[in-house]
């Protein structure tokens, strides 16, 4: 009987869907996870938000003053065009709050990596977060929580070490911080250097850097093989950074730290515990690409629905320094598949203001200018509607082929086909003439999938003959 059935027919009982959205009904049988608890005698989240304004309190100063100050017409902020107050800004500061230039300095700081306020350009403006500051416990604990990833930034590393030794530990505290939230208690100074030695002794192991010196040997002894020492090496002393990183984090208000033993606050409990969920969420999802590479992780999220793709994207960010993983991000970004590099992008949209000196960076490669553009829009408050405005004609031109390729890669023709919808190009043969101007490098298998796809014979030959207009260099 089925056979009888005309291939060509349009009575389908299953509507064809795009590949991105094939998960849908897989997400949907998906059983709920029940929202965990934070761990027992955990405050409340007004509780917490309570203390994190606290914490922020000076930092917020500074920034509303910023905000009535440096508003639209007022004086440029900073001094670089990048972070730094001006030395004029800064006066004025601390007039106006009776306070010293190096408090102002600070509080700045703070401010900045907390998100109250954002720098672009040579003028400051109040970030999302100060907006909702006296409204929004939540928007309160995710700057927290920013200024706290950012402990490293907010004290002075020591000058006299490698930057490779402080990156190490910077890498290795999370692991530290666990154990200290797991105590629930004050723990001694030498049982967390203990730890970190281990900790950045693995480091250098999965790295191969390992020290195979020479060691005595007894005359009459057998030869036996070298063994690598579990020790860090000796002239990298953990002890000035170990207790370098303590008061870094004890200054954004995550741990106390004197009399030779640290604890916790709440707030840096109850954010330790955010991140472990996170990271067991990340591990018992179906996706569970927690322990990936960026490329890898991306890969795994392409067939997720944007909220779970989110989630996982949050969860990879949790087990990882974020400068570290907007590296890999970029890295990513760079390869040859167009849907990693939009997927890329999403990913750093949720890592926000830390990512944003290395997407102003990829503006300058053409691949991720459009990307770049598009990202530091929405970053700046711009609608994501209107965020394509930003893009010039050619830069909207690459980007359509780009996402032209990826459709063309993952997805099925129907997709390709609405894609070509959204073109800003009025007709065909200035759509030809522009995707043609641009350069792209998948111009070619472009044009050829969407003469495949495309169900008008005269468009489909158009298109076929650009194509090998192009491939001929013409």
């Amino acid at each position: 009987m089925t056979s009888r059935i005309p291939r060509d027919s349009r009575l389908r009982l299953v509507r064809p869907r795009p590949l991105a959205a094939a998960p849908a009904a897989i997400e949907q049988r998906r059983v709920r996870r029940p929202a965990p608890r934070p761990p027992e005698g955990t405050p409340a989240p007004a509780e917490l938000a309570g203390m994190a304004r606290s914490v922020l309190a000076a930092a917020a100063r500074v920034a509303r003053w910023a905000d009535r100050a440096l508003g639209p017409g007022g004086d440029s902020a900073t001094a670089d065009g990048k972070v730094t107050l001006s030395d004029a800004t800064a006066r004025r500061a601390a007039d106006a709050l009776g306070l010293t230039v190096d408090q102002v300095r600070a509080d700045w700081d703070t401010a900045r990596l907390a998100g109250l306020v954002e720098v672009h350009g040579d003028s400051a403006r109040p970030g999302w977060r100060l907006r909702a500051w006296d409204r929004d416990d939540s928007a309160v604990l995710r700057g927290w929580v920013a200024l706290c990833d950012a402990w490293s930034l907010a004290c002075p590393e020591p000058e006299d070490h490698e930057p490779a030794a402080v990156a190490e530990v910077v890498t290795a505290m999370p692991q530290v911080l666990s154990f200290l939230q797991l105590s629930a208690g004050p723990v001694p100074v030498p049982q967390l250097l203990d730890l970190l030695e281990q900790r950045v002794t693995e480091l250098r192991t999965e790295r191969c850097e390992v020290d195979y010196g020479p060691r005595p040997e007894a005359p009459d002894a057998p030869a036996v093989a070298p063994e690598p020492r579990t020790a860090p090496a000796a002239d990298a002393p953990l002890r000035p950074l170990l207790d370098w990183a303590l008061r870094a984090l004890a200054s954004v208000g995550a741990l106390t730290y004197g009399d030779g033993q640290a604890t916790l606050t709440p707030l840096g409990s109850w954010a330790v515990w955010v991140k472990l969920e996170q990271i067991c969420v990340a591990a018992q999802s179906p996706a569970g690409n927690i322990e990936q590479g960026a490329e890898d992780m991306l890969r795994g999220c392409a067939r997720l629905r944007p909220a779970a793709a989110r989630a996982e994207y949050r969860a990879w960010l949790a087990a990882r320094p974020v400068g570290s993983a907007v590296t890999e991000l970029i890295a990513a970004a760079r390869g040859e598949d167009a849907l990693l590099r939009g997927l890329a992008f999403e990913a750093l949209r949720v890592v926000g203001a830390p990512a944003e000196p290395e997407v102003h960076a990829a503006l300058e490669e053409p691949a991720l200018r459009p990307y770049a553009l598009l990202w530091l829009a929405e970053h700046d408050g711009t609608d994501p509607e209107d965020a394509h405005e930003v893009l010039t004609r050619e830069e909207a031109t690459w980007l359509w082929v780009d996402t032209a390729a990826a459709v063309a890669d993952h997805g099925e023709a129907p997709l390709l086909l609405r894609h070509l919808e959204t073109a800003v190009q009025p007709t065909v043969p200035a759509l030809l003439a522009e995707v043609r101007a641009v350069g792209h490098p998948r111009t070619v298998q472009v044009l050829v999938a969407l003469a495949a796809a495309h169900p008008d014979p005269a468009f489909a030959k158009a298109v076929r003959r650009a194509a090998f207009q192009v491939h001929k260099g013409g």
